[in-house]
Order: C-alpha cells, then sequence, then structure tokens
C-alpha cells in the first residue's frame, strides 16, 4: 500500500514531542492514531488518538522521530490528504487537508464528503 496520506515536518516534530512526553518510563512513545469517524457538525470529524501499537492492516509513517497510523477505512477518505501543525492566534492544533471533502466547518475538525 503506497502512502496515500502525508504528514509535514512540522506535525511529526509535535507528535514526536506528545508522545515522547506521553510513554511511561521504559516503554516506546506511542504513535498518533488519525481517524474518521461519523458524526460532526459536516457529517465526518477526525479524530486524533495516542495509540501503543498498529493494527496489522493499519498504514504506519514514520517522519522525524514520530509514528502515525491510519487504519485502512479512515485511509480512503483521506487519500491525498496532509497532516499539518498549525500554531495560529486562535491555538495550536492539528489540521488535515483533505481534498476529498467537499465541505468543512469553521473548526476543522468536521467535513462532508458527497
Amino acid at each position: 500500500m503506497g502512502t496515500q496520506f502525508a504528514v509535514t515536518d512540522r506535525a511529526a516534530v509535535r507528535i514526536a514531542e506528545i508522545a515522547a512526553g506521553a510513554a511511561p518510563p521504559g516503554e516506546p512513545p506511542p504513535a498518533l492514531r488519525v481517524a474518521v469517524l461519523a458524526g460532526g457538525c459536516s457529517g465526518m470529524q477526525y479524530r486524533f488518538d495516542l495509540d501503543p501499537a498498529a493494527l496489522p492492516d493499519d498504514l504506519v509513517i514514520e517522519r522525524q522521530g514520530a509514528r502515525v497510523l491510519v487504519d485502512p477505512v479512515s485511509l480512503d477518505l483521506l487519500a491525498g490528504a496532509e497532516l499539518d501543525y498549525k500554531d495560529a492566534l486562535m491555538g495550536a492544533h492539528f489540521a488535515v487537508q483533505n481534498p476529498n471533502a467537499t465541505a468543512s466547518c469553521g473548526c476543522g475538525t468536521s467535513f462532508s464528503v458527497e
């Protein structure tokens, strides 16, 4: 399976920082799992969780000391998308630039596809 989901250097560095701080002493840092779930104000929403282990069918992206996991169902909705980390006046957050989204909400975590 080719990488259909990209992670920017800025996002990878921040993921590595968060994961290192979340790891119990002597344990490897967890990965960031990116998933798409039904819900949110536009019909679908992104979910970000720390996950200690990849599942056999996950896409695993390793970059700048970070690991990102995406399940196959979510990957279908994230094909060609990019995970970035934004640090703006309104606060710091992860943001997905998704070419598959036909509409999104102002919060940036909810989208729809047609």
